[in-house]
């Protein structure tokens, strides 16, 4: 069974990290990077995990060994 968390906390979410961390966090990220590098930052960042995620699915990828009839044709020329 599971419990209510006691009344005066918050909940926990994502990495055991509660609300009043991700907003000291959020609000760390705005100190360092300034408010108008936020899009770009968030960007970048959308940018990095499409690519990680094709990468990882790995159907993109391109396959390079020769084919039969390639090397075949290969043993022929001098």
């Amino acid at each position: 069974m599971t419990r209510a968390p006691p009344s005066g906390t918050f909940p926990v979410t994502m990495f055991g990290l509660g609300l009043p961390e991700v907003l000291v966090i959020l609000f760390l990220v705005i100190v360092i990077f300034g408010a108008r590098r936020l899009p770009e930052v968030g960007a970048g960042l959308g940018k990095a995990i499409k690519n990680f995620k094709a990468g990882v699915s790995g159907k993109d990828e391109i396959d390079v060994t020769p084919k039969k009839e390639e090397v075949a044709e290969g043993k022929d020329r001098p």
